[in-house]
C-alpha cells in the first residue's frame, strides 16, 4: 500500500527524475521523466505534482493510487431495517439523545 507522505517526499527530492512516478506505480511516466530529466521539464511538472499531492485528500489518494475506497457500502433494505430497529432501541433506553437518533436515522434512510 502506497503512503502519501512517502510519495510527497519522493516527488520533492526525486521528482525531476520521476522517482515519485515509479513509487506510485506509473512506471511508463517514470521512464519518460528519467529520459528527459536533462530538459528540466519533468522537474517543472514534478513541482506542480508536489503541490497536487499535498492538497489531495487521503481518501482521494487511496482511491487513485491504492485502489481503495473508504466510502460507506450500500446496505440492503433488510440490514437497514435491522439497524433502524437497533437505533430506536438505543433511543428508547436513553443511550443516545434525540438529536443523535435523528441524525443517524437520516443517514440510514439515505443509504436505502
Amino acid at each position: 500500500m502506497k503512503n502519501k507522505t512517502a510519495a510527497i517526499l519522493f516527488c520533492f527530492f526525486l521528482g525531476g527524475f520521476g522517482g515519485h512516478k515509479f513509487y506510485l506505480g506509473q512506471v511508463g511516466l517514470g521512464v519518460l521523466y528519467l529520459l528527459f530529466f536533462w530538459t528540466f521539464i519533468p522537474g517543472i511538472a514534478a513541482f506542480f505534482e508536489f503541490f497536487m499531492l499535498i492538497f489531495t485528500s487521503d481518501d482521494e489518494f487511496n482511491r487513485r493510487f491504492n485502489g481503495v475506497s473508504y466510502s460507506q457500502p450500500i446496505t440492503s433494505a433488510k440490514d437497514s431495517t435491522a439497524a433502524l430497529s437497533d437505533l430506536k432501541h438505543l433511543y428508547d433506553n436513553g443511550v443516545i439523545t434525540a438529536e443523535e437518533y435523528e441524525e443517524k436515522r437520516k443517514k440510514l434512510l439515505k443509504n436505502i
